[in-house]
């Protein structure tokens, strides 16, 4: 991929009619789309939590984690349908285009949280979608990103992070 040409997609969302918490991102980094799965860079913190958190370990097959995820209430998308960025940093996004997030809601109607997945997504949601969105907004709440380039953090501390968020909107966890 070359400077401006460099056009990316996200993936569908991952719910049930069961969802009640949305995880959002801003767009899945190369070893995502190379690997079409949410959060495959080795590094990012996002399964090791929901492992601790919900029994989605990362040693789980990706299809069982992502069930682990639906049986808990738990969606994932992200804010981003595309935009033009080379690498996988958030700040080389450029000429982003939104999700359908009035269709999704309206398809899932018991998501009452979303949980961002940093700041980006937090940015670019605020930015893009909640403007267009009719109706009461669900509770909005950005989280630490489990990006390795969000590697200055304590893994405990966005672990202790997500564990308060998810028990806040009533997701039954794991025992810690």
């Amino acid at each position: 991929m070359s400077g401006g040409d460099a056009r990316v997609r996200s993936f569908a969302p991952v719910a049930d009619a069961g969802a009640r918490v949305l995880v959002l991102g801003s767009m899945p980094g190369e070893a995502s789309l190379a690997a079409t799965r949410y959060y495959a860079h080795p590094q990012n913190r996002f399964w090791p939590i929901m492992g601790a958190l919900v029994g989605a370990t990362p040693a789980l097959p990706y299809e069982q984690r992502l069930q682990r995820l639906l049986d808990a209430g738990i969606a994932l998308w992200d804010v981003l349908a595309s935009c033009e960025r080379v690498g996988s940093l958030d700040t080389a996004i450029r000429a982003p285009q939104a999700n359908d997030f009035a269709g999704f809601f309206v398809a899932h109607p018991r998501v009452a949280t979303v949980l961002f997945n940093g700041a980006q997504a937090e940015t670019s949601f605020r930015r893009l979608v909640l403007p267009g969105l009719a109706g009461p907004a669900p509770l909005l709440r950005r989280l630490p990103s489990t990006s390795p380039a969000n590697a200055g953090q304590r893994p405990e501390v966005k672990l202790a992070a997500w564990r308060e968020a998810l028990s806040d909107a009533g997701i039954a966890l794991t025992p810690a």
